[in-house]
C-alpha cells in the first residue's frame, strides 16, 4: 500500500499538473482558441484536464501573472492580452511579419557612422578601423512598444539607408532595393534576458522583466552579410514560433 503523500509533496505534485494545464491553456490564448475571448468555466476546466478546483485556479492564477488573462467576478476569465507569432523559418521584417495586426511604426532614436567593436567588424567582415553604420529604433505597434533594436550596417551599404525613411520602413526591405539583390539567409540566436533599466523605461515593462533576446546576423543572397542586429522584445507582447524536422543524427565524436 502506498504511504500517503506530505503537505509537501501534495503541494508540489498540484504545482506540477498547475503548470501543466497553464501550458495547455496559454497556447490557446496565444492563438486564439477561446474565438469569444471567454476560457471555460472552473468546472468544465475540472472535467477537461482531470483535475482538482485548486489545481485549475492555481494554473489561471500563472496566466493572470503573465498578463494573458483577467479573473473577472461574476463573469470568469477573459483574454486579457494578444501576444504575436513572428515566425523564424522565412526572413522577413516586423512591419512584413505583423502589419496584418496593426501599424507597426518605428522610433528611430540613433543614428550615426561608429568605430565598432572588435567582435561587430569581425562579423560583418569588414577592415580594420573601417566605420559602419549604427541604428537604434524603438518599435510600436499600433503605438505601443514591442522591440527595441540596435542595428550595425556595414557602411557602403549602411550609408544610403540613413537617407531612407526609416520611420515607415523594414530595414530588411530597404536593403535589398540599395544593394540590388535579395536577403538570402540568417542566423539567429534567441534567450530570456531581464530588462536593463534604459531597456525597461524604452519598453515601458518593469526593471528586471523578462524581454526576449534575438541576435540575428542576417547575409544577403550572394553570402556577404551586412546587418547585425540585437533585438530587444517584450515578452508579454511577442511569442517566436517555427517548424523543425528531424534531420541526420550526428555521428558520435
Amino acid at each position: 500500500m502506498a504511504e500517503p503523500l506530505s503537505l509537501t509533496d501534495a503541494r508540489r505534485l498540484r504545482a506540477d499538473r498547475a503548470r501543466q494545464v497553464a501550458d495547455v491553456l496559454r497556447r490557446q490564448v496565444l492563438f486564439g482558441g477561446f474565438a469569444d475571448g471567454a476560457l471555460p468555466s472552473e468546472p468544465e476546466l475540472m472535467i477537461e484536464f482531470g483535475t482538482s478546483r485548486n489545481t485549475v485556479r492555481e494554473a489561471l492564477r500563472l496566466l493572470c501573472g503573465e498578463g494573458l488573462v483577467e479573473r473577472c467576478p461574476g463573469v470568469g476569465t477573459v483574454v486579457a492580452g494578444e501576444k504575436y507569432a513572428h515566425g523564424l523559418e522565412v526572413l522577413l521584417g516586423l512591419a512584413e511579419t505583423l502589419g496584418g495586426h496593426g501599424e507597426v511604426t518605428n522610433q528611430v532614436r540613433t543614428t550615426g557612422l561608429i568605430e565598432p567593436p572588435g567582435e561587430i567588424a569581425r562579423r560583418l567582415e569588414v577592415a580594420a578601423g573601417e566605420r559602419v553604420v549604427y541604428i537604434e529604433r524603438l518599435r510600436r505597434l499600433d503605438g505601443r512598444p514591442l522591440s527595441l533594436d540596435l542595428t550595425y550596417v556595414a557602411r557602403d551599404l549602411g550609408g544610403p539607408l540613413l537617407a531612407e525613411d526609416l520611420a515607415h520602413n523594414d530595414i530588411f526591405v530597404l536593403l535589398e532595393r540599395i544593394a540590388g539583390q535579395p536577403l538570402g539567409r540568417a542566423e539567429l540566436t534567441v534567450e530570456a534576458v531581464n530588462a536593463d533599466p534604459h531597456s525597461a523605461a524604452t519598453l515601458d515593462v518593469p526593471r528586471g522583466a523578462a524581454l526576449l533576446m534575438v541576435e540575428r546576423m542576417t547575409h544577403l543572397a550572394d553570402g556577404r552579410p551586412v546587418d547585425l542586429e540585437y533585438i530587444r522584445f517584450r515578452g508579454d507582447r511577442i511569442t517566436l514560433r517555427g517548424t523543425s524536422r528531424r534531420g541526420p543524427r550526428a555521428s558520435p565524436g
